[in-house]
């Protein structure tokens, strides 16, 4: 905006100048003209009464002195002679009348003077370049005000947008801070009153938004709260039973109350990581691998792994990363047959970013179309597990490719590099 104003701005002084300027400079030179032909008019009225009543030698004299560099004056005698330069009329009959002849040299004044023993003829020749003397000066100078004129306009429209457009790219900052995660970012009020209007209005959006979501994760603790009661009932049951499988369902109602902890912990985190978290794909995804490789074990599925031997930076939190990972796995789990064989890699991406891949060799999506989406599952699930993926993936800047068929399914994670 700020350089549409200036060249608007360019182009109405512009226009005023050339409007200004263009009949100032023919006026300049039809005044120039006009002012060298008073002159030669005025010398011209001089040697009249000198040749109407004065002697050849005498008016020869006053030729002399009226001839200067600016003009040239002649005069034609009653016998044809020439006093001075020879005139444009030559031997041709002296005129009746006053005449003004123009050619591409310069403007003649004529003036027939009438003598006792005849006519005589004064002619005063005026070059062309003192018709024109100072006009191209003064021209030079009209346009260099112009010039200038043009630059200070320039000047005060740059600062005049500058001044509209600086509180529009403050409240843009402003936005895209809020876009990125940080919820206190707030917009300066500032510029014309309309402007000021949106800085407020976007000010108090932030403050709802942080409103919400601060209730909205008060809500999921506290849902995951509740869960507590029905686990207290449960581990008391665990307790009554024997001791093989007390101590192994005791493990799983343990891990079960830790899942809830975090739940409740991650639900009332004040801050996301957003666009500046970071973490090592092949630390996270190996150790995801680790915790579902005894399930896996249990249940005789396959498991390969392929882990590349150095890190791998991604923009994702590692606890974002490893729940997208446990929802990817724990769908494989829960909806293939035992047995099925699950294989798992991670490997650098062309952008400096990790794709994690995992593929089973189930009987492959209903849907596969539509398996993104969220709450949409064929499976009979909740429909989350896949979508936490998905956001995952492009919350850092990456995507998520999905292919299924009755020979298996397989979801690629493309998570983008880690912030430098």
């Amino acid at each position: 905006m700020r350089r549409q104003i200036t060249l608007l701005v360019a182009a109405t002084t512009s226009v005023v100048l050339l409007a200004f300027l263009l009949p100032a400079a023919s006026l300049v030179a039809r005044v120039a003209e006009a002012r060298a032909l008073d002159t030669a008019q005025a010398q011209l009225q001089v040697l009249i009464p000198s040749v109407g009543l004065d002697q050849q030698a005498d008016v020869a004299g006053d030729v002399v002195v009226g001839s200067t560099s600016q003009r040239t004056v002649s005069v034609r005698w009653t016998d044809g002679t020439w006093l001075g330069p020879t005139g444009q009329l030559g031997q041709d009959p002296p005129p009746v009348t006053a005449q003004v002849l123009t050619g591409k040299d310069g403007t003649r004044l004529v003036q027939p003077v009438r003598r006792a023993d005849g006519t005589a003829v004064i002619e005063v020749f005026v070059p062309a370049a003192q018709l024109r003397a100072g006009v191209n000066r003064t021209w030079l100078v009209l346009t260099g005000l112009g010039v200038v004129l043009l630059i200070l306009a320039l000047l005060v429209a740059d600062r005049l947008a500058r001044s509209l457009t600086r509180p529009v790219t403050e409240l843009a900052s402003t936005a895209q801070r809020l876009g990125s995660g940080d919820l206190s970012a707030r917009a300066t009020p500032a510029g014309p009153p309309e402007v000021r209007e949106v800085g407020v209005a976007v000010n108090r959006l932030a403050g709802r938004i942080g409103e919400l979501l601060t209730a909205e994760r008060e809500a999921a603790a506290d849902l995951a709260h509740r869960l507590r009661t029905p686990l207290t009932a449960l581990r008391l049951d665990v307790e009554g039973l024997p001791a093989g499988d007390r101590d192994r369902l005791g493990d799983d109602v343990d891990a079960l109350s830790r899942s809830i902890d975090e739940v409740i912990a991650e639900a009332r985190r004040p801050v996301r990581e957003g666009l500046g978290a970071g973490s090592d794909a092949t630390a996270v995804v190996g150790d995801r691998i680790r915790f579902w490789s005894v399930l896996a074990e249990e249940e005789g599925r396959a498991v390969s792994v392929e882990l590349p031997a150095e890190p791998l930076p991604v923009r994702v939190a590692p606890g974002d990363l490893a729940a997208a990972v446990d929802a990817l796995l724990g769908n494989v789990f829960a909806h293939t047959p035992e047995g099925t064989a699950v294989r798992v890699a991670v490997r650098r991406s062309d952008d400096g970013g990790a794709e994690v891949v995992i593929a089973d060799e189930g009987p492959g999506l209903p849907d596969p179309a539509t398996a993104l989406e969220r709450g949409r599952s064929g499976g009979g699930s909740t429909g989350l597990g896949l979508d936490i993926a998905r956001r995952t993936a492009e919350a850092s800047g990456g995507t998520v490719r999905l292919t299924s068929s009755p020979a298996g399914t397989t979801v690629a994670l493309e998570l983008g590099p880690a912030p430098v």
